[in-house]
């Protein structure tokens, strides 16, 4: 089980890596800023349960800034832990999964997982979203999806 989850954090921080590429190259491409909404998110979060992000304004606003990709980092560990221990229970039992179909999963749960607390709490509502923006979510989650599974194969076979 350990092994699952252990691998599975890796791939999920392999496949957090291949989300930001893709996404810092959408904002040169298209000359886009970055979202202030994982920012946001991180705010409403220490809000909700009573907490304080010490500093003046300055310095509060770095912190979150730092704290807003955090948290998307600690969500692609996250679902790459949980990828990587249902992955090797399947694998265990004599099942799997076809490639594109847990890859797009894995990308899927990343991307309901972020976006999900982004309806919830107001900060963003994806059913206004055109369909730039919606590229602009999908295809770095697909491609999270995608290097999680091609790291949790490798050295499988």
């Amino acid at each position: 089980m350990t092994t699952g989850i252990v691998r599975g954090a890796l791939a999920g921080a392999a496949g957090t890596t291949a989300l930001n590429a893709a996404t810092y190259l959408d904002m040169a491409l298209r000359g886009r800023p970055a979202s202030d909404s994982p920012e946001q998110l991180v705010e409403q979060a220490t809000d909700m349960v009573g907490g304080t992000i010490p500093g003046d304004k300055d310095e509060r606003g770095n912190r979150l800034q730092g704290l807003g990709p955090l948290s998307g980092i600690a969500v692609g560990v996250t679902v790459g832990a949980v990828a990587g221990l249902l992955h090797r229970t399947l694998a265990r039992h004599g099942h799997s999964v076809p490639a594109v179909i847990e890859a797009t999963l894995i990308g899927a749960a990343a991307m309901a997982l972020s976006d999900v607390p982004l309806k919830l709490t107001g900060i963003s509502d994806p059913a206004t979203w055109a369909v730039k923006d919606w590229a602009s979510d999908a295809i770095p989650h697909l491609l999270y999806g995608a290097a999680t599974y091609a790291a949790l194969r490798s050295g499988q076979e």
